[in-house]
């Protein structure tokens, strides 16, 4: 199409007569997602994301707007519960093609969802052979507590030297909970990760947070979890006692020994055959 003349010899380019293509895999808003029914996977579509509220007209006038949450996001969240609840088991190779039938959506999306869960360390990509979900090794486990038991134990050091009476007392709620939830293993789970990211929160290193927070998402894929085995709930109550006793008294010292005793039974518990403790100087167990 030809450009058009303003009247002065000047030549402008033509008018654009459509609006840009937006793909199914950029915006969620221009995507549908369907899951047909397969053992293990729900047997309704993929919900999607609760509409946005009404714009607010100032953000309107100040010309404002914010985007909506991407699909691979979606589609991520998806793949991370399946993996959780072993509905995808570790090891199990990601079936790209069945997948992205199953949820109506073309494989872009997914493999950018994969790429997510590889950077979590949830998923492992492998050249010409494609995604697994990650398998831990005995070496993984170990490497991981390592990690965790340095930067909790930090954190229950710090908290106890510096939480404010509303921090403890936020932390003594959480304990009770755990208290009254030991019969229920589940949401004692739940709780129990409640309780360790809350005291990373109060000790206020926010990097050590978010590495301990991919951390835990790595742990859900350990097939022998610490408080599987029998007995292991009701010393882990004990200790987090000891633990909360230490942090109400202001004892840092303490509560930093504890917390690495805490990590030291958990990979005991975890990986049975484990003979020493998480080294404190650092290195392999």
């Amino acid at each position: 199409m030809a450009g058009t003349g303003n009247g002065n010899g000047e030549m402008h380019p033509p008018p654009c007569l459509s609006p840009p293509i937006m793909h199914n895999y950029e915006f969620i808003t221009h995507a549908k997602l369907t899951a047909p029914p397969r053992a293990g996977f729900r047997k309704h579509p993929l919900p999607m994301p609760p509409a946005l509220a009404p714009p607010d007209p100032r953000a309107a006038a100040a010309g404002l707007r914010l985007a909506p949450r991407a699909l691979y996001q979606e589609v991520a969240e998806r793949l991370r519960e399946a993996i959780f609840a072993r509905r995808l088991e570790p090891g199990t190779w990601i079936d790209e093609q069945k997948l992205a039938a199953e949820y109506g959506i073309s494989r872009t999306p997914l493999r950018e969802a994969l790429k997510v869960l590889a950077v979590e360390g949830l998923v492992t990509m492998k050249v010409r052979r494609g995604a697994y979900v990650t398998e831990m090794s005995r070496e993984d486990v170990q490497q991981v507590y390592h990690l965790l038991a340095l930067l909790e134990s930090d954190a229950a050091s710090s908290a106890a030297a510096s939480a404010t009476p509303a921090q403890r007392a936020e932390l003594e709620a959480l304990h009770q909970q755990l208290e009254r939830q030991s019969k229920n293993r589940e949401a004692f789970f739940a709780t129990n990760e409640r309780f360790h990211v809350t005291l990373l929160r109060i000790a206020g290193n926010r990097w050590a947070e978010h590495v301990v927070t991919d951390l835990r998402k790595v742990m859900k894929l350990n097939r022998h979890h610490s408080l599987f085995r029998e007995g292991r709930l009701a010393d882990s109550l004990t200790e987090h006692r000891e633990l909360m006793r230490a942090i109400l008294g202001r004892d840092a010292a303490k509560a930093r020994r504890l917390m690495r005793e805490h990590f030291d039974n958990g990979l005991q518990a975890a990986v049975p055959d484990v003979t020493e403790a998480i080294p404190a100087g650092g290195g392999r167990p």
